[in-house]
C-alpha cells in the first residue's frame, strides 16, 4: 500500500506537459494592398471564419484568437480584388503574424 502511495505521489508531481494552441495575435499588412476581407480555417479544412480586423496596407489589426491547434490558413480579398491565400500558418506562440505579397503574387508569413 505504502508503494502505491508513493507512485501515485510521483505521478501528481511529475511536469505535465503544455499544450500548445493558438491564442491572440496581430496581423501586419505587408501586402501593398489594403485587406477588404480577411479569414481564417484550420489547414485542411473548408470552414473559412471571418476575422473582425481588416487592416490597410502596411498597417495592423488585433484578433482576439483562441484554437487548441496551431495550423492555420489565411485568406484575403485585397483592394483591386485579387484572393490571396496563406498556407500552413503556425499561430501557436505567435504574437505577430506579418502577411507579405510581392508583385508576382508570392504569399509568405514573418513571424514575430
Amino acid at each position: 500500500m505504502r508503494r502505491l502511495a508513493l507512485f501515485a505521489l510521483s505521478l501528481a508531481m511529475a511536469p505535465v506537459p503544455a499544450f500548445a494552441g493558438a491564442g491572440n495575435f496581430t496581423v501586419v499588412n505587408a501586402t501593398g494592398y489594403d485587406i477588404e476581407v480577411l479569414e481564417i480555417r484550420r489547414f485542411g479544412t473548408d470552414n473559412w471564419k471571418p476575422l473582425s480586423t481588416k487592416p490597410t496596407a502596411g498597417s495592423r489589426g488585433s484578433v482576439e484568437f483562441s484554437d487548441p491547434d496551431c495550423a492555420f490558413d489565411i485568406r484575403a480579398r485585397l483592394s483591386g480584388g485579387a484572393l490571396v491565400v496563406w498556407q500552413g500558418v503556425n499561430l501557436c506562440e505567435a504574437k505577430s503574424v506579418t502577411l507579405n505579397r510581392n508583385s508576382a503574387g508570392v504569399t509568405w508569413v514573418d513571424y514575430d
